[in-house]
């Protein structure tokens, strides 16, 4: 059975960008949200294998849903997305309990071997 994701990401072609990847290497979309509030309802209700997470979203972003994340299941995978000069923020999602991050724009074999090693 296909590894569920779910993509966070306040832009919606970044969303696409990492859809296509995921589909591309066999994995499933278990769902797509568009700032840390929705990540952490839809992460409740559709359990991912997986959570592909932006730094920068309006309304909470990417490190305070991560934390929530967190609580809810402290084993849940979740990989960072950031823009180039975001290290810092970076490295406190890192400490919060994300697994790995992958950096804007995706290279394609950068996001699979990320996942994979996350996912084993």
């Amino acid at each position: 059975m296909a590894q569920k994701v779910l993509i966070v990401d306040d832009a919606a072609f970044m969303r696409m960008m990492i859809k296509d990847i995921l589909v591309k290497n066999g994995y499933e979309i278990a769902g797509e949200a568009q700032d840390g509030n929705q990540a952490v309802e839809l992460y409740k209700e559709l359990k991912p294998d997986l959570v592909t997470l932006d730094i920068t979203m309006p309304e909470k972003d990417g490190l305070q849903a991560l934390q929530e994340i967190k609580e809810i299941d402290e084993n849940a995978s979740v990989i960072m997305c950031s823009a180039m000069g975001q290290q810092a923020m970076v490295i406190d999602a890192i400490k919060a309990g994300a697994k790995d991050f992958i950096v804007k724009p995706f290279q394609s074999d950068r996001v699979v071997e990320a996942i994979r090693k996350v996912l084993g």
